[in-house]
């Protein structure tokens, strides 16, 4: 008997076609088939039903992966909602430092890294190295407006809670809600603030004082050194701002009375520095003893592009920063709790204010450098730890491309014209207000300082017109606005305004940051704070109200002042009822 090769088919190739679509085809829609038939039985044996099961297999993986993908596109969607931040920390102990970019918006990262590009001849690809740990960005209304101020701002990341322009950790209803940094320090941990900016100022003060109006400097310097509800809750403070804590009887204070802050200070068993030779001795924290405080300018500490000639005298953000790390980090080594450290670059908001795009690029940079230091920190830390950077809002209106005519601009902007100046508008309204009185030279002799020495020399200004030096010449009390105008215009750099706007800004974060990837609100990072470091903020919230009372104080005529200071006068209104167009743009048309 002959044998059939083994590849060798019973039928025409075209029948065994036929039937194998006609298989496929009652197989699809469920269709029972005879199995009598032994041409039947061989047609579906093993390498039939192997490929069923796989396709059978990937229409399962298939839908596997579909709703895989569902379900992230629906756990995403939370990290936005108001229980984004419920992460569980890590176990143990643990350090966070918060890191605040006051009045940095997305347009001044643009500015910045096609300016430092531009100077040190970088390429496309070098990038800040804020670019390179940019996970999210934050909605930054406030309860009173949609434009927020540093305040409402400085208390969502303080307390998770939103509230009205000017507060100071106090929400709608004017009561004190209790901050991280003050929890942290009742949980035992080691609580530090550094600003380029008065000590006293929105962002700092909402973390260590509560008070009804921002502008009451004198008051937060007092709670901030202990005068208050829970005590002494910081164990180091560096930054500006020293006329606040002196009396007014001193020279250098701007205290409406007489109470001496430092001597409070020291009381409270603060040590007490005030010049960079006392810094000095700090040796970027390997010989600080805590608590420590620090202030080195009477107001502000100058802009970096103005400091970096007076390096005697005015100790950097990133020095600061690394004092602070090191001396916190040194403090809690025997510690089972870590620290929570805040860090501002303050002054990148006052850029903003002024429009000045030339303090605005060196303050980010200064930021920038700070940033990094506090990632090496944390890579080489022994301890876990986060950092987390953003900013209160944005400041300016910043715009990184200016109309400058009618006709249809051009597509650029020129980074050298930023690159060409030495100072800031600030210091050079400063020289000019100096010299102007005290010089009693001609009208021409003026004009020559003002063209030559200010704006050529220090400005980078070589074509300035007869109006512009006139304009300052007219005007000096404005000239830091005049001085940062002329610059604005030759960069092609656009503002739109001198305050705040309610443009998102962005988060940064390391390793442990993850759930603020994505678009929050500003209360979200307060509510990660407080989740990481596992924090009791209502525990802090019900003392300072049960403790409160106790250190209001009373007038002469026996009236009582609270010691969260006097209420604003739009009594902190929600942002339905402030919100409303009254017809402003016809009341302050010119």
């Amino acid at each position: 008997m002959s044998q059939r090769p083994l590849l060798s088919s019973e039928r025409p190739s075209s029948e065994q076609s036929d039937e194998d679509a006609s298989a496929e085809d009652a197989l699809l829609v469920g269709e029972r088939r005879g199995s009598g038939n032994s041409r039947h039985r061989r047609k579906y044996g093993w390498p039939f039903w192997r490929e069923v099961g796989l396709f059978v297999w990937a229409m399962i993986a298939t839908a596997a992966v579909v709703i895989i993908g569902v379900l992230y596109e629906h756990q995403a969607s939370k990290t936005s909602g108001p229980n984004s931040c419920k992460t569980p920390p890590p176990g143990g102990k643990r350090n966070l430092i918060f890191m605040v970019s006051d009045g940095m918006g997305p347009a001044s990262l643009s500015l910045t890294r096609s300016f430092r590009q531009f100077e040190m001849g970088l390429p496309l690809d070098n990038v800040l190295v804020l670019d390179r740990h940019h996970i999210g960005s934050s909605r930054t209304r406030s309860t009173s407006s949609l434009v927020t101020d540093s305040a409402a701002g400085a208390t969502a990341f303080s307390c998770g809670l939103k509230s009205y322009n000017s507060a100071i950790a106090m929400l709608p209803d004017h009561t004190p809600c209790g901050t991280v940094l003050e929890a942290a320090k009742a949980a035992g941990y080691m609580t530090g603030l550094v600003v380029t900016t008065r000590i006293t100022d929105a962002t700092p003060a909402c973390f260590a004082a509560h008070v009804n109006i921002r502008g009451e400097e004198d008051r937060i310097a007092e709670q901030e050194v202990g005068d208050y509800p829970l005590g002494r809750v910081v164990d180091l403070m560096l930054g500006g701002g020293r006329c606040h804590f002196l009396p007014n009887s001193t020279t250098g204070s701007c205290r409406e009375d007489g109470k001496d802050i430092v001597a409070l200070a020291k009381k409270n068993g603060f040590n007490y520095i005030s010049d960079r030779e006392g810094f000095d001795r700090l040796q970027l924290g390997a010989a600080v003893t805590l608590p420590l405080l620090g202030l080195f300018a009477e107001t502000d500490i100058p802009y970096e592009i103005d400091r970096r000639y007076l390096e005697s005298t005015y100790p950097s953000l990133d020095e600061m920063a690394r004092t602070a790390l090191r001396a916190l980090t040194e403090a809690t080594q025997d510690s089972d709790k870590g620290f929570f450290l805040m860090v501002e670059g303050s002054r990148i908001d006052h850029a903003g204010h002024g429009n000045d795009p030339v303090a605005q690029v060196h303050e980010v940079l200064a930021y920038d450098k700070a940033f990094a230091t506090v990632l090496r920190f944390l890579e080489d830390s022994k301890v876990d730890g986060v950092v987390v950077s953003t900013s209160d809002h944005e400041t300016g209106g910043l715009a990184v491309a200016r109309q400058l005519h009618q006709t249809y601009p051009e597509y650029l902007w020129y980074p050298e014209v930023l690159a060409n100046a030495s100072h800031s508008s600030e210091y050079l309204a400063v020289r000019l207000n100096s010299y102007l009185s005290s010089s009693s030279s001609s009208v021409k002799d003026k004009k020559r300082f003002i063209n030559e020495t200010l704006l050529c020399k220090d400005f980078g200004i070589t074509d300035a017109t007869d109006g512009e030096v006139q304009l300052l010449l007219d005007h000096p009390e404005i000239s830091a606005f005049i001085f940062a105008d002329i610059i604005s215009r030759r960069a092609q750099i656009g503002w739109a305004t001198h305050g705040h706007s309610a443009v998102d800004v962005n988060i940064y974060g390391s390793a442990g940051a993850e759930i603020l990837h994505g678009n929050h609100e500003n209360t979200d990072i307060g509510e990660f704070i407080r989740d990481y470091l596992e924090l009791d903020l209502e525990g802090i919230t019900k003392k300072l109200k049960e403790e409160g009372t106790r250190f209001d104080t009373m007038t002469a005529n026996g009236e009582v002042v609270s010691w969260m200071g006097k209420l604003p006068e739009h009594g902190g209104r929600e942002l339905d009822e402030l919100d409303m167009y009254h017809g402003d743009f016809r009341r302050h048309k010119h």
